[in-house]
């Protein structure tokens, strides 16, 4: 079981989001506690340690550290905006 933790930036990013979409990406962040690499997640190619889930248009982006088994959350974006 890893802990999941939300930086500042992703808390301010969810408290944008409209009710409907907040709600399904809580439940995918939630799932990350379980399995932090789930089927369809990406690794991206800048980081040692950064993934990425899909949840509809919007992503999240997160890094995991497997030694202390926590999970950090750092974006939630729309895919338009996310890499910028």
């Amino acid at each position: 079981m890893y802990s999941v933790l939300l930086e500042r930036a992703a808390e301010k990013d969810l408290a944008r989001l409209s009710a409907e979409i907040h709600d399904r990406v809580i439940d995918a962040i939630k799932a990350l506690g379980k399995n932090p690499r789930p089927p369809g997640c990406r690794k991206l190619v800048g980081g040692s340690n950064d993934w990425r889930i899909r949840v509809g248009d919007y992503r999240v982006v997160y890094e995991i550290a497997d030694t202390i088994c926590i999970v950090r959350i750092n974006r939630v974006r729309h895919r338009k905006e996310i890499y910028r």
